[in-house]
């Protein structure tokens, strides 16, 4: 399971689009907030939410950090003339938050809402299923008083419907909270699970009359679910963390990736590591980063990524071509092998021949730098058409005079990690 952060904005949205659907017809959530990057022409938006004129506004950066109110980033009970300047002045600025440094390009303006009690909730995922945390005591030193918070273990395949979550709330719950509240948790968490969560939190969140409203959301997904949940999530980014910024090819690859129906992935971790990995699915790529990490070769580790989603011949040429080139830039510093590791679980609707010509197209373009740069290659992959895949592979290797070792789904996902850095 790969975690992916996403913007307050985009769960946000989401929590207001299926409310009614997941949590309560009862009790609603507005939804709004406004998103604000570079391009957005601030002064045309009240043209289209009247309600930026109407009432006192709340604007705070969304780029994935927290701790926005101790660091000076949070602007609350102030006019939209306001936000437009306080905007300008931080748009495209330089910005220290804790050891971080980044520049802030992303606002989101909402309602202030007046309130008085301050709550707590979160859902996080576990080996057993998924933990469930609630307090009345919410805020941004949440952690101070921790012992507030009750936990509701929820373990996999388990009916949230038929945990009495009335009982498990914390005993400083007023009366006329207990039953919204049981409500509230039982349909966040079902909207959690069905929509691919891995990581939720909302603190603080405020009841207004008849009105939960989330005031700071912190959430990941896991990507994996992009098949199954991709249709809810709509068109959701996953930016960047905070000061990190993307390199011409990790660029390039999110272009691809953004331009095309399947999913294009990659991260360079250490441009001169000897351990590169191009490998189909975002839970594949996850167990073989933990493997190469757990064989203690974290700090030879020189990419994460993956290609799923059934990407084309000419989009895998592409992925494959840009691994390549920045892993055959400079030989070992100390004359020793690198390894490429092309792999993969058992693909369910990928063509393997399919996405193994495209690999295999440019290996051949890249057939001198192979051998300069001591390029040992690992290949394990089943699914469609994998015998034609391998096939292609074995034939590769003799044709370029490059060491490749080729398995099929009768060797273990991860087996050719072993092989390869541990010589077995």
């Amino acid at each position: 399971m790969a975690q992916r952060g996403i913007r307050e904005f985009d769960g946000k949205k989401m929590l207001s689009k299926y409310w009614s659907e997941y949590i309560s017809k009862d009790f609603k959530y507005h939804g709004r907030i406004i998103l604000v990057d570079p391009d957005t022409k601030i002064d045309d938006l009240p043209k289209k939410y009247k309600w930026l004129e109407e009432e006192k506004l709340v604007v705070k950066p969304d780029q994935l950090f927290g701790k926005r109110g101790k660091h000076g980033l949070i602007h609350a009970n102030v006019t939209f003339q306001e936000v437009k300047k306080w905007i300008k002045e931080k748009m495209n600025n330089e910005t220290k938050v804790g050891k971080v440094t980044g520049v802030l390009t992303h606002f989101i303006i909402e309602p202030y809402v007046e309130h008085k009690g301050e709550y707590y909730v979160a859902i996080k995922s576990n080996r057993e299923g998924d933990t469930i945390y609630f307090s009345n005591h919410g805020g941004v030193d949440i952690e101070s008083v921790w012992e507030t918070v009750s936990e509701i273990q929820v373990d996999v395949y388990q009916d949230v419907d038929k945990i009495n979550i009335e009982s498990k709330l914390p005993k400083d719950t007023a009366k006329e909270n207990i039953k919204m509240f049981s409500e509230f948790i039982k349909g966040i968490y079902k909207f959690y699970r069905e929509l691919n969560y891995a990581y939720l939190e909302i603190n603080p969140f405020v009841v207004s009359k008849k009105e939960i409203i989330p005031l700071d959301l912190v959430a990941r997904i896991d990507d994996t679910g992009h098949f199954e949940s991709s249709d809810k999530w709509g068109d959701l980014n996953f930016p960047a963390p905070f000061g990190r910024k993307l390199s011409k090819e990790e660029k390039y690859i999110k272009m691809m990736d953004e331009k095309s129906g399947a999913s294009l992935k990659l991260t360079v971790l250490n441009p001169k590591g000897r351990v590169w990995t191009m490998v189909a699915g975002g839970g594949g790529s996850v167990i073989y980063t933990d493997t190469i990490v757990d064989l203690g070769y974290r700090d030879e580790l020189a990419n994460y990524g993956e290609y799923s989603g059934n990407p084309s011949t000419d989009l895998t040429y592409e992925y494959a071509k840009t691994i390549l080139d920045l892993m055959t830039r400079e030989k070992d510093s100390k004359g020793r092998n690198k390894f490429l590791l092309i792999g993969g679980g058992i693909a369910n609707f990928t063509d393997v021949a399919k996405t193994f010509t495209g690999i295999t197209m440019a290996l051949r373009e890249y057939k001198k730098k192979l051998k300069e740069t001591k390029i040992k290659i690992y290949v394990r992959r089943g699914g469609p058409n994998y015998q034609e895949g391998l096939k292609i592979m074995k034939n590769l290797g003799k044709e370029l005079g490059v060491p490749i070792e080729v398995y099929g789904p009768e060797t273990h996902m991860t087996r050719i990690v072993d092989m390869a850095l541990g010589g077995k």
